[in-house]
């Protein structure tokens, strides 16, 4: 991907930050802190500092926010938890008013804003939970910071995004009942030599001309209308609406043409993956490439992209497997 494909090395030094603000009556304690140049909101619970790594939940979108997971499965998150609004998303600042600006978003500086609350909470290590979009930052972070990671845990990951588009753009083609006419080929003999070939972002255009993101995203990663109505309903009561300066950020950076799978192989940290069976974004395809290049142990749940909300048991089992093993 333009802009992040020479991905930093392992272990660069953190800033210093201030001291967290701590909440009464055993309530958990919420911040809205400057850290590494952005306006970051996200909420604790439990110690970070003291016993096991907590884990810190990294949602996708890109541009979406932790609220709904917090809501439906944060009473069970087994140990200490972060639940971070990513930089641009949710109850976070916008992205025009970084010191960054909104044009320079990218893997890097989301790694970057990770390590930032974890100095700032004084965990020692933490263990990222990463959603969709959100394992990458979850994976980059185990790669550039091992000493920093106890494990990785990744559910439903995006990592190879040509291939992702072309899985949405078969699926668009197959709803519109029209062949699929993938345009690799012919992007790439137009592309001059030593340029890279737009690959990815020319099959998601082809995609959503068939068919507009929200119906083809709704197909691909719900196995039912009522457990999409519950997210929908979890959404429009945290009132959080929006994303789309963040996803247009990492769109201009190249997001589509990201292929993170090289990157894989230099994970020194276990790497866990709870995968849906039925969310076909990420299954089998994308959890294929974690599995074998990142020695990632997989377990598959007879659920969605939304594992929590399908079947609330078994993900709780899931994430306490990946936890202990």
């Amino acid at each position: 991907m333009p802009g992040m494909s020479d991905l930093p090395p392992p272990d660069a030094a953190p800033d210093d930050f201030a001291f967290p603000e701590d909440f009464p009556d055993g309530a958990d304690q919420v911040y809205l802190e400057h850290l590494n140049g952005a306006d970051l909101y996200f909420e604790v619970t439990g110690d970070p500092a003291g016993g096991e790594a907590p884990l810190v939940f990294l949602h996708g979108g890109p541009g979406y926010n932790s609220y709904s997971f917090q809501a439906a499965f944060g009473d069970r998150m087994p140990r200490a938890a972060v639940f971070l609004d990513q930089r641009g998303s949710g109850r976070s600042g916008p992205l025009e008013d970084t010191e960054q600006g909104a044009d320079t978003l990218d893997l890097d500086t989301l790694v970057g804003d990770l390590d930032a609350v974890r100095d700032f909470l004084g965990a020692e290590r933490i263990v990222p939970l990463g959603h969709g979009f959100g394992a990458l930052v979850a994976l980059e972070y185990a790669r550039r910071h091992p000493t920093r990671t106890a494990r990785v845990i990744v559910v439903n990951p995006w990592v190879h995004y040509p291939d992702l588009a072309r899985t949405l753009l078969e699926e668009a083609s197959a709803r519109r009942g029209t062949p699929l006419d993938d345009p690799a080929e012919r992007v790439r003999a137009d592309t001059p030599d030593g340029q890279h070939a737009p690959v990815g972002a020319a099959r998601i255009e082809a995609a959503f001309e068939l068919l507009n993101a929200r119906d083809l995203l709704n197909a691909l990663q719900f196995r039912d209308a009522p457990t999409r109505m519950r997210l929908e309903f979890m959404d429009a009561e945290g009132q959080l609406v929006g994303g789309g300066e963040v996803q247009e950020a990492l769109v201009n950076q190249g997001l589509w043409e990201f292929e993170y799978p090289p990157f894989l192989t230099e994970i020194r940290r276990p790497v866990f993956v709870i995968s849906g069976a039925h969310d076909r974004t990420s299954y089998p395809e994308q959890v294929q490439w974690v599995a074998d290049l990142a020695d990632g142990d997989v377990t598959v749940l007879d659920a969605a992209h939304y594992p929590w909300l399908d079947d609330e048991d078994a993900f709780a089992q899931a994430l306490d497997d990946a936890l202990t093993r």
